[in-house]
C-alpha cells in the first residue's frame, strides 16, 4: 500500500480527532490537510508507525491552533521544564482516574472552553480517544506523569462546571442527535455507554438499517454526521427522534438512557411504532397542523466506517 493510500485510510480517524480537539469539523479538515503536507515533505523511510506519526503531527497542529486562540498559563514556578510543570495543585491524586459526572456529554462544548490547550489535549486524547499517556506525553513534550496530571486537572475542572444532577433522558437524546447531525464524534463517544447496542426491527432492516451493532466506537461512527433529516419526537411517552421523508415519519430512533448515557437505540419502522410517533419541540408535543417536510431526505443511518 502506498503512503497516499495509507494516509487516505487514516484520514477519517484524523479528522474526527482534530474535530474533537478543535470543536470545528471544517477546521479539522484543514488541519489534516496540513498533516498530509508535512508527511509529503518528510523522510517517510524514517517513520516507524505511520498511524502514530500522523496522530502526533495532527494533534500538535491542533495544539498550535488552540494556543493561538488561548495562550497557555505562564509557568510561574520557573523550572523550565515546560508543560509538565504547570500542573500541580489539581486537588486530585494524578495517578488515579476520576469518574466524570453524567452531564459531561451534554455539556462537553462548554466545559472544554474552560481548559488550557494542554489540558484539553490531554483530556481528549486519553479520556475520549483512549490514547496512552506515553503517547500524550510525546505530543505535549512532557513526561507521562505530567500528561496524567494534566488530564486529572482537566477532569477536576470539568466536574466543577457540569450542571448539578444527572441530565434528563430528553437532554441526552437531543444532545446525541445534535452531535450526530454536526459530526461531533467526540461528543457522541461521551454520550454513549461503552457497551451500547443498536438493533432494528424487521421493517427497519428491510429499509437498510443494520440489524445489530455493538460498542461505542461502532455506534458513534454510524451516527457521525448522519441523521440530518431526523426530527425530535415522542414514541408514546418516550423521548426520541425519527427520520422523516415527505412529511411522514419513516423510522423511529427509540433510545434507552441510563446514568446520562445512551445504552441502546432501536430503529423501529413497524406500522404500530410509526403510529405511536408524535412530533415534539423540546419537551412539548407539537400539534399537527400540516405536514412538515424534511429538508434533506436520506437513509435513517449509514453503516459503520
Amino acid at each position: 500500500m502506498s503512503i497516499a493510500e495509507q494516509f487516505d485510510h487514516e484520514r477519517l480517524r484524523l479528522v474526527r480527532l482534530a474535530a474533537g480537539l478543535l470543536g470545528d469539523r471544517h477546521e479539522a479538515e484543514d488541519i489534516v490537510q496540513l498533516a498530509w503536507m508535512r508527511l509529503d515533505g518528510t523522510d517517510q523511510a524514517a517513520i516507524r508507525s505511520l498511524p502514530a506519526w500522523l496522530t502526533t503531527v495532527t494533534t500538535r497542529l491542533c495544539l498550535d491552533r488552540l494556543r493561538a486562540r488561548v495562550p497557555e498559563p505562564v509557568n510561574l514556578a520557573g523550572s523550565g521544564s515546560g508543560t509538565g510543570d504547570m500542573v500541580s495543585g489539581s486537588g486530585l491524586d494524578p495517578l488515579e482516574e476520576v469518574v466524570l459526572a453524567d452531564s459531561v456529554g451534554v455539556a462537553l462544548h462548554a466545559v472544554l472552553e474552560s481548559l488550557s490547550p494542554s489540558e484539553r489535549v490531554a483530556f481528549m486524547l486519553h479520556d475520549t480517544f483512549g490514547v496512552e499517556f506515553a503517547t500524550v506525553a510525546g505530543v505535549l513534550d512532557c513526561s507521562a506523569v505530567a500528561a496524567r496530571k494534566l488530564a486529572s486537572r482537566a477532569r477536576a475542572k470539568i466536574i466543577a462546571q457540569v450542571p448539578a444532577g444527572p441530565p434528563t433522558d430528553g437532554e441526552v437524546v437531543d444532545a446525541f442527535m445534535e452531535a450526530a447531525k454536526g459530526g461531533d464524534f467526540a461528543r457522541l463517544l461521551h454520550l454513549l455507554a461503552p457497551d451500547v447496542v443498536v438493533r432494528a426491527d424487521a421493517a427497519a432492516i428491510a429499509m437498510g438499517t443494520p440489524e445489530l451493532l455493538k460498542g461505542r466506537d461502532a455506534v458513534a461512527a454510524m451516527f457521525d454526521g448522519a441523521a440530518s433529516a431526523a426530527l425530535p419526537v415522542f414514541l408514546e411517552s418516550r423521548t426520541g427522534a425519527a427520520w422523516f421523508h415527505r412529511g411522514r415519519a419513516r423510522v423511529v430512533f427509540d433510545f434507552t438512557v441510563h446514568d446520562g448515557r445512551v445504552t441502546s437505540i432501536v430503529f423501529r419502522a413497524a406500522r404500530e411504532a410509526i403510529a405511536a410517533v408524535t412530533r415534539r419541540k423540546g419537551a412539548q408535543p407539537v400539534r399537527a397542523t400540516r405536514a412538515v417536510r424534511s429538508v434533506t431526505p436520506e437513509p435513517p443511518a449509514r453503516s459503520a466506517q
